[in-house]
Formats: structure tokens, C-alpha cells, sequence
């Protein structure tokens, strides 16, 4: 029997794309396309998928992750497999969290897509052999929690903006600015501006 399978990415180039590489194949019948995952949501819940093959960044709404974590909960919940171009630890963490089922790249051949979705509707967890790795380590060593507030001072940072312009797009002193920078050097256990903004971006966070 084929595994169904709904297809969600905001592209229509690569839905036909996916769709061409799963229809030449028996064993998979592709049974419905979403282009946000508000849409993904509903489709399942009528279409009943067995897997769900979901990009990672989905436009405006909800991104994939938030997307995998509203199909798991449905009932019966499909398996998500998520096919993306962005393999930062923080992403491919945050989609196992909620509940993916695994994790490709869009650069893998059509085999090993293929291959994934078999793998994800008889349960298994499909990860390359790195990023499985990383998701070990990521759950061994968990991403520090930042303040809302202390990404926004990251993202400035980022931007390369000084103590003064910081405090001036966020409305505080520059003493506070300094106090938030402190804590993020503590908290990603760096002792520099440049190594705080390499860890943010390793790191996904921002």
C-alpha cells in the first residue's frame, strides 16, 4: 500500500518539483499541496496523510516548526518530515522538539527522500548521521535562554552598531545596554562582541 503524503512549501516551483520526484515512485501517492502551514493544518485534518513533507520557512503565519507541532497534535497525527535549506542547530533542534519525525536538506538526492518518507511513516527517525549528532549534542547541552530583549541587543550588535546606537533604537542607557550585553556574554560563555554574534548565528539564534 502507498504512503500518502502532503506536500507543503510556499514555492510552487518546488511543490511541482517534489511532486514529480514522488509521483515517479509506486510506492508513494502524493495526496494533496500546502503553501503556508495554517493550510497544511487544515488540509491534514481532512486528507489524513501519513506524512507530511514541510518546508522550514513558510512565508508569512506559522513557520515549519510551529507547523510540525500543530500536525502532531491532530488526531490521527501524520508524521512530519522537514525538507529545507536551513540546517542551523537551533532549527533542526527546535523541529525534533516538536515533534518532526526527521530532517533533510534539499541538496540530498530524490532517493533519499524517497527513502525518508518510508522510514518516517514506519516510525523512524530520519537524520543524516551529522545532524543527528548535533541534535544529541543540542539536547545534551541545551541553547541558552535569552531575553527577548537581549536578542533584540544581539541583532544590533549584528548590524554592528555601537553601545550609544543601541540604546538609542531601544529607547534605554547605555549603562543598560551593558548590563544586557553582560549577561549575554554569560550566558553564551563568550568574552567579546565577535564571539557573541558568531555563537548568536552558529547557534540560530539569531
Amino acid at each position: 500500500m502507498s504512503v500518502t503524503v502532503l506536500i507543503v512549501d510556499d514555492h510552487p516551483v518546488v511543490r511541482s518539483g517534489l511532486r514529480a520526484v514522488l509521483d515517479a515512485d509506486a510506492g508513494v501517492q502524493v495526496i494533496g499541496e500546502a503553501a503556508t502551514g495554517e493550510e497544511a493544518v487544515t488540509l491534514a485534518t481532512h486528507l489524513r496523510p501519513d506524512v507530511v513533507l514541510c518546508d522550514l520557512r513558510l512565508g508569512a503565519g506559522i513557520d515549519g516548526i510551529q507547523t510540525t507541532a500543530a500536525l502532531r497534535a491532530l488526531e490521527p497525527a501524520p508524521a512530519v518530515l522537514i525538507l529545507t535549506t536551513f540546517d542551523r542547530d537551533a532549527e533542526v533542534l527546535g523541529a525534533i522538539e516538536a515533534g518532526a519525525a526527521g530532517y533533510l536538506l534539499k541538496d540530498v538526492a530524490p532517493s533519499a527522500i524517497l527513502e525518508g518518507i518510508q522510514r518516517a511513516a514506519r516510525g523512524d527517525t530520519v537524520l543524516t548521521p551529522e545532524l543527528a549528532s548535533r541534535v544529541l549534542k543540542g539536547l545534551r547541552d541545551p541553547l541558552p535562554k535569552l531575553t527577548e530583549r537581549e536578542i533584540e541587543v544581539l541583532r544590533h550588535l549584528a548590524e554592528g552598531a555601537a553601545n550609544k546606537e543601541i540604546a538609542r533604537a531601544l529607547y534605554v542607557t547605555e549603562a543598560t545596554v551593558k548590563s544586557h550585553l553582560a549577561h549575554i556574554f554569560t550566558k553564551l560563555g563568550v568574552d567579546s562582541r565577535s564571539r557573541a554574534i558568531h555563537q548568536a548565528r552558529e547557534r540560530g539564534l539569531i
